[in-house]
């Protein structure tokens, strides 16, 4: 049970994020992409191209699932929490060895952030 509320406390803070930095609207793949590359050293060309690829199939799923579930928020950030590890799992198989620590890093920092605004810290 600790884990699906950690999951969608992540959910909800990634999409809290995307939300307040995008102007209320996700980021598009390639801002998240951009994102990405400043975060993580040494992104190629072609490992850009293969990410965008990434987020914007799951862009597209998240839609679909938005809509699927219309005004049901809960439904919708199950279906989100379901999706998310997917992603990761599909973005660590494109980077390196060292990029995907990186990577995996951030997506520990972020659920450590998600579980302390959980918690009111």
């Amino acid at each position: 049970m600790k884990k699906l509320l950690l999951v969608c406390a992540f959910v909800i803070g990634v999409s809290a994020v995307s939300f307040a930095q995008g102007g209320g609207r996700m980021r598009s793949p390639k801002d998240q992409v951009d994102r990405l590359k400043t975060q993580i050293t040494g992104i190629t060309d072609d490992q850009a191209t293969k990410l965008t690829a990434v987020y914007t199939d799951a862009g597209k799923k998240r839609d679909s699932l938005r809509q699927a579930a219309g005004d049901d928020r809960q439904a919708m950030m199950s279906a989100y929490m379901k999706m998310q590890p997917a992603i990761d799992t599909k973005i660590k198989a494109i980077l390196t060895a060292d990029q995907a620590k990186e990577y995996q890093k951030m997506v520990d920092a972020r659920a450590e952030r998600m579980k302390q605004m959980q918690n009111g810290n």
